[in-house]
């Protein structure tokens, strides 16, 4: 196959000018495609009054090399596709893997597993995405909070709450077969060539269902409401597991020789009972911050211009590095969506962000983060990281709930989150009201002063880029748009160490995806577990 890139195509374009254009780039008549096959399309908004896409696309034409030899474009040159191959599977145990944690790392890790005759025991503390569904939006529109089944738990982990996004910026031969498997089970065909792929949080869910039909097909075992509480260990081995079920808290036992661990970034229980039982671990940098929301049409018109009403809803990626050291930048921003509360636990308040498919909200938000390392957490255990985040989720939940003690009562307005304008944030005034630009996170915010519950230069870097970042894309500094505090769980604050073979100095414990420090994002951490099933299949 012929790879043609950098086609630039108007809006508007359709099959039949793409390949006229692909006869033309390649100097050959229509006739002579066999067939155009689009690879990769982007937008091009530099000259906002010509915006166009600039596409990649691959062409079957007879005799590729000899119309190579002649042709003189850079654009142009002969592309071989290399598809995914899973390696033989040399594994000798009696005993299944075990796989614990359903989000995208620990789902990729069984599936890949299961269809190369290895289905393991798949452990996930939370429930089904159905059940998991019906209990985060009862939390959303009451307060009402499961420990176990909520934003960050439940099957198909945080990400299936989120924009659904599933681009990344990691390079892995692995990535397209990730995103083949996602149209597999139903994701939109898009995906395959968009620059900055996204499924939706509707979508999602419905993949995620179909990947855990699949895998109960192919011989695995899901177990809902199981969560992790020990590891069994001889002579530096891992020989078993214990875990609690949804009847009680006494632990059960299962004979484990295998086991990939792949909890989340916010499974602070896991960690603390890793870090007890001396299994090799390390703090790491993460960012904290807030969620800005914009409205979505103006963010639209100053990314392209006259041209956005032909377009889907614009994103954006911003990111500064400050004269003090710190680093300002954009995170999971969510085109037509909404700020969500992600809290996994009563006395915290945690914010991410969410669309649906259409992204045809009002609004659009993004994470405003700064980055935080070791150096700034209290402590030099692993676990100090963990203790940051608490400790300003605790000050962003007295914030927004004026100090109620964290307990679920009805008649209370728990889990409120504090906002702030960005021109009394600028001004480093409380807001008592806001402005027109309605905040869309569910229970509710409370108008207060970010200053209250984020670290002092968090706060002073977000203003210091809050200029910056409004002369590379006009209105992002809008006094208008509000900001909802607090994000914290932007990734991992720890590392579960591994080696090259993937397994932890504990021999038959794999440590795998975000919440073990390995990836930041659906697909790098479905990758990450491809790459765990392979390290378990050959051992």
């Amino acid at each position: 196959m012929i790879r043609i890139q950098n086609l630039s195509l108007p809006l508007e374009y359709g099959p039949e000018e793409l390949k006229r254009e692909a006869a033309k780039a390649l100097g050959v008549s229509l006739s002579s495609l066999q067939a155009v096959r689009l690879l990769r399309q982007s937008v091009d908004a530099r000259k906002k009054s010509d915006v166009r896409y600039i596409c990649t696309i691959g062409v079957q034409v007879q005799d590729e090399n000899a119309l190579l030899r002649h042709c003189r474009s850079g654009s142009v040159s002969l592309w071989t596709p290399v598809p995914y191959r899973f390696p033989d599977v040399r594994r000798a145990s009696s005993l299944p893997p075990v796989v614990v944690g359903m989000g995208p790392a620990g789902l990729f890790c069984a599936l890949f597993l299961a269809r190369n005759g290895l289905p393991p025991i798949i452990l996930e503390r939370g429930r089904n995405v159905d059940e998991r569904t019906e209990d985060v939006e009862r939390f959303w529109r009451t307060g009402s909070l499961s420990r176990t089944s909520n934003v960050q738990f439940g099957e198909g982990g945080a990400g299936t709450f989120s924009d659904g996004k599933l681009n990344t910026g990691t390079h892995d031969g692995r990535i397209g077969a990730v995103l083949e498997e996602f149209v597999h089970h139903g994701a939109p065909q898009d995906i395959l060539w968009q620059q900055k792929p996204h499924v939706g949080t509707d979508i999602l869910r419905s993949v995620v269902r179909s990947m855990r039909e699949e895998l109960v097909s192919l011989g695995a075992e899901v177990r809902f409401e199981h969560r992790l509480t020990g590891l069994r260990v001889e002579g530096g081995r891992l020989t078993g597991i214990y875990y609690d079920t949804e009847q009680g808290p006494v632990s059960e036992a299962l004979d484990c020789d295998t086991l990939v661990l792949a909890p989340g970034h916010s499974a602070r229980d896991t960690f603390q009972m890793l870090y007890e039982a001396g299994i090799p671990m390390e703090g790491k940098p993460f960012a904290i911050g807030c969620r800005i929301e914009h409205e979505q049409a103006a963010i639209s018109k100053a990314q392209y211009g006259p041209a956005w009403t032909k377009l889907p809803p614009a994103d954006y990626k911003l990111s500064c590095h400050l004269p003090g050291g710190r680093s300002a930048f954009t995170f999971c921003v969510c085109p037509g969506g909404q700020v969500v509360a992600a809290a996994s636990d009563y006395g915290q308040v945690v914010t991410n962000g969410m669309s649906l498919r259409a992204r045809d909200g009002k609004n659009i938000n993004g994470g405003f983060l700064v980055g935080v390392g070791p150096e700034d957490f209290e402590g030099s255990d692993p676990l100090a990281g963990v203790r940051f985040q608490e400790k300003w989720e605790r000050s962003a939940w007295d914030l927004g709930t004026g100090g109620l003690p964290p307990l679920y009562a009805p008649d209370k307005p728990v889990f409120r989150a504090p906002a702030q304008s960005v021109g009394d944030f600028l001004a480093g005034r409380p807001s008592h009201s806001l402005g027109s630009l309605a905040p869309t996170y569910h229970p509710g915010v409370i108008p207060s002063e970010l200053d209250n519950c984020l670290p002092s230069y968090v706060t002073e870097t977000l203003r210091a880029a809050l200029p910056l970042f409004d002369r590379k894309l006009h209105g992002f500094a809008d006094p208008g748009a509000v900001l909802t505090g607090i994000e914290t769980r932007s990734s991992s604050p720890v590392r579960i160490l591994r080696d090259e073979r993937f397994q932890s100095p504990l021999r038959g414990l794999y440590p795998c995806g975000e919440g073990a420090g390995y990836a930041g994002g659906i697909t790098s951490a479905a990758v990450d577990g491809i790459r765990v099933a392979e390290a378990v299949a050959s051992w």
